[in-house]
Parts: structure tokens; sequence; C-alpha cells
């Protein structure tokens, strides 16, 4: 097999071990969800065509190795009919992390499951200049760590205070991580920098009377992250975005200005580090055809 060979097989997932004629397969995992059935067909696979071993991935993937060269299109056969497919490798945009959001962990925010899947959807495997990866956390705790991908997203919840039964105990101001809550009890007031605020919802948690309410739910979003060998955190970019839908247009645009911009092998964060991240945010905000 000539080198040529190789490279188009690790597009499609099939990545060359050390050992001469294996591979390691890489699965096609949405945000770490496998159904049972599922994990049946991956453990019958490995067992089959490799050596009755998977690895598990940084990115909540799942690999098969020790494939001989001869069982690979057998193995993506086996695999077909439980939906589980084989993933990819190269400049695409990759498989989307996610944690389980709000409808399996109290502190989830938003659905990221069910947003994971809609990204997945409409940009996997599509081609980039470098690798592309996406993150999802649910919420200000951050367990997908957004910042470490090319885009990431975290749930993000307003506070908005009631004057009516509050007491300015004080306690909201106390648990605010980022300092942005201010207690005048004198004034009989109470103010809320929502510039300076991650969402997490902590006074709201906290506060005895209620005072501190949810407001609105909303998506805010990093670029440009990545680790590796040189690692490089994501920014912050744009406001709060309010719906899944203005989220996936937000990645769309990201996608299209890395396309324009960015040059072979480079990765997203570098891209923006020659372009500037305002420039990324114009051109968002201009697709979105809304301020945010």
């Amino acid at each position: 097999m000539n080198e040529a060979d190789y490279k188009e097989l690790k597009k499609g997932g099939m990545m060359r071990q050390k050992e001469a004629g294996l591979f390691s397969v890489r699965l096609h995992v949405v945000g770490g969800h496998l159904t049972t059935a599922q994990l049946r067909a991956i453990q019958e696979a490995a067992d089959r065509y490799g050596r009755g071993a998977v690895h598990l991935t940084a990115r909540q993937g799942v690999e098969i190795p020790f494939v001989p060269t001869d069982s690979l299109a057998a193995l993506k056969e086996f695999l077909l009919p439980s939906g589980v497919g084989v993933g990819v490798c190269g400049p695409t945009v990759r498989t989307v992390t996610a944690c389980q959001g709000c409808r399996v962990c109290p502190s989830g925010v938003i659905d990221s499951p069910e947003l994971a899947e809609a990204v997945d959807r409409a940009f996997y495997g599509k081609p980039v200049p470098h690798k592309f990866k996406v993150g999802i956390s649910g919420c200000a705790n951050n367990c997908i760590k957004a910042e470490e991908n090319d885009i990431g997203i975290k749930g993000w919840t307003e506070p908005r205070w009631a004057e009516s039964a509050c007491t300015y105990c004080g306690v909201c101001e106390a648990v605010c991580p980022t300092k942005v809550v201010h207690v005048s009890e004198g004034d009989c007031k109470i103010s809320v920098d929502l510039s300076g605020c991650i969402g997490c919802g902590d006074c709201i948690e906290s506060c005895p009377t209620g005072s501190m309410a949810e407001g609105s739910r909303g998506y805010r979003l990093f670029a440009g992250g990545k680790f590796g060998r040189v690692p490089f955190l994501g920014k912050k970019i744009l406001g709060v975005l309010r719906t899944g839908e203005e989220a996936i247009a937000a990645i769309e645009a990201a996608v299209e200005f890395f396309r324009a911009h960015g040059k072979s092998r480079e990765r997203f964060g570098d891209t923006l580090q020659r372009t500037g991240f305002p420039a990324l945010e114009t051109y968002i905000r201009e697709r979105l055809g809304q301020k945010v």
C-alpha cells in the first residue's frame, strides 16, 4: 500500500498503527452518546476484527485497534446496521463533544446533546484548512472545556433581581465568582454587571427569598482554542446568543471564515492570530444579520 492510500484511509478514520499491517479504526460518536445496542455491536466488532479491546479517546470517541488491513471494509460493513459509522481525520470538521446537558445534569442550562447532534449533522466531515473541533458545555462549569476547542459553547443563564421580596442579605454578592453582583442596602438596590457575568446561576440558586430569579437562557461562544504542541485558549466572542439556531448559524459563519482566511494545515486559532478576532466577530454579525 502506497503513502497516498494510507492518507485516504486516515481521512476515513482508519489510522495506521506502529505494527505493520494493522489499523486503529476511529468510530463516529457524537457527544459521547452510544446506545447499549451500539456498545454490543462495537464489542462484537472488536472481538471479530480486532483483539477484543477498544480505546476511549480524549474526545469521547471509541477506537478499535489491531484491525488488519484486509478486515477494514468488513468491520465498517458489520457496524453499519447498528448506526455506528467510522469517524474522520485530516482537515475536516471533527466529531462534536458535549456534556449531558439540562436533560440529565442539575447544573445544565442548555440541551448540549441535542445541539451537538444538530451541529454534527450540519458540519461533520466537511472540509476545512485543518482539523476543526467543536465542544459544547451545558453550563459555566465547563466540563467540555469550551476554550480548548476551535469553537466552544457554554450554556448561560441570566440573573434577574426583583425588589419586592429582597432582604439585602448579601448572599448573592458573596457567592458570585466574578464579583459582578453588588448589594447596596442603603439605596435598596442590587445591580448585576451582565458584561462580566458568566451566567453560572449561583446567585439564583443561593437566594433565600427567590428575589434573584432566572431570566433568559443562552449560549456563549469561544473561538480559536487548541491543545497539542502549542496550546492556546480560545477567546470569548460575540454577546449572548439566545437560540440554538443562532449558535449553529454562528458556527457556520466561523467555518466559512476559516475556509476564506485559513492556510493549509493552519489551526483556526492561528488564523485568528493573523486576522484578529474582531474580524471574525464582524463577519459573524454580518452573516447573522443582527447585533449580538
